[in-house]
C-alpha cells in the first residue's frame, strides 16, 4: 500500500517531511530490488517561498526543480550557490537562454525547434546543457510532451546537437486518486527508455517520473529521478 504525504506546513517542518519522502524512496527501492542511491530526489519548488527552499537545502537537498524560467531566476538568485537546478516545466523558445543560464537539466524538451533553439543559445553562452525529452505517455491533450511514436524524430534532432545533451526522458502522469492506476504510464516510459538505450548505448538513463502522489510507483517502475513538492514543502501558499 502506498502511504499518504505528509502535508503539513512551514519551514519547522520541511526537514520532518523530507526525513519521511527519504524513507519512503528507500522503501519503494529495497521492494524493487534497486539501491536508493541511484534515485535522484528533486524538490519541486512552484510556489515554494525562499526560506522552505533554504530549509531543505540546509537539510541536506541538493537538487531543486521549477516550473517556470522566470520564477526561477530571483529564487535562485537568493538561495545562493549550492544547489542544482532542474527546469521541469515547459519551457518557451524566447527563453531558451536565460534557462541555459540558469538549469544544469531540463526535463522538457518535446519538440525539433525547441531542441535547436537550445543548441543555438548554449552555444551563444558557452555552456553544456543536459536535457531530457518529455513524453506524454497518457496522451492528454492538455499536458505538453512528445507522443511516443513522434519521439525518434526528436532524438534524432538531439543526437545532431553539440551543446545539448540527450540523457534521458521524463514524463507527467495523468492525475489519479490511486497511483497504481498509472503504473502502466511509468512502465511504458522505462521501456520507450530501455529501447533508446539498445540503439544509443548508455546515453538515454534518466527517467524523471513520479511526483508527491505516485513517486513510490514510479520508483518501483525505474525512475532515477522524482520531483515532490508537496510531500517535502507542504501545501502552497
Amino acid at each position: 500500500m502506498v502511504s499518504k504525504p505528509n502535508t503539513g506546513s512551514g519551514v519547522s517542518g520541511v526537514e520532518e517531511r523530507l526525513e519521511v519522502v527519504r524513507r519512503r524512496i528507500a522503501r519503494a527501492a529495497a521492494g524493487a530490488g534497486r539501491d536508493p542511491a541511484s534515485i535522484t530526489l528533486i524538490g519541486a519548488t512552484k510556489s515554494v517561498d525562499v526560506d522552505r527552499v533554504r530549509a531543505a537545502f540546509h537539510a541536506g537537498l541538493r537538487d531543486f526543480g521549477e516550473n517556470r524560467v522566470q520564477e526561477a531566476l530571483p529564487k535562485i538568485a537568493a538561495v545562493g550557490a549550492g544547489p542544482r537546478w532542474h527546469l521541469i516545466g515547459h519551457l518557451q523558445r524566447n527563453k531558451a537562454r536565460q534557462a541555459v543560464g540558469a538549469f544544469g537539466v531540463i526535463h522538457s524538451i518535446d519538440t525539433v525547434a525547441l531542441a535547436e533553439t537550445l543548441d543555438r543559445a548554449a552555444r551563444l553562452t558557452g555552456r553544456r546543457v543536459s536535457v531530457l525529452i518529455e513524453v506524454n505517455v497518457g496522451g492528454e491533450a492538455t499536458k505538453f510532451g512528445v507522443a511516443p511514436e513522434a519521439m525518434e524524430g526528436l532524438v534524432g534532432a538531439l543526437g545532431a546537437c553539440e551543446w545539448v545533451q540527450p540523457v534521458g526522458l521524463m514524463t507527467v502522469a495523468p492525475p489519479a486518486q490511486d497511483p497504481q492506476v498509472v503504473r502502466p504510464v511509468f512502465r511504458t516510459l522505462r521501456e520507450l527508455r530501455d529501447r533508446l538505450q539498445r540503439q544509443l548505448g548508455g546515453t538515454f538513463r534518466e527517467l524523471s517520473m513520479g511526483m508527491s502522489h505516485d513517486f513510490e510507483v514510479a520508483v518501483e517502475e525505474g525512475a532515477t529521478m522524482v520531483r515532490i513538492g508537496r510531500a517535502i514543502f507542504g501545501e502552497r501558499v
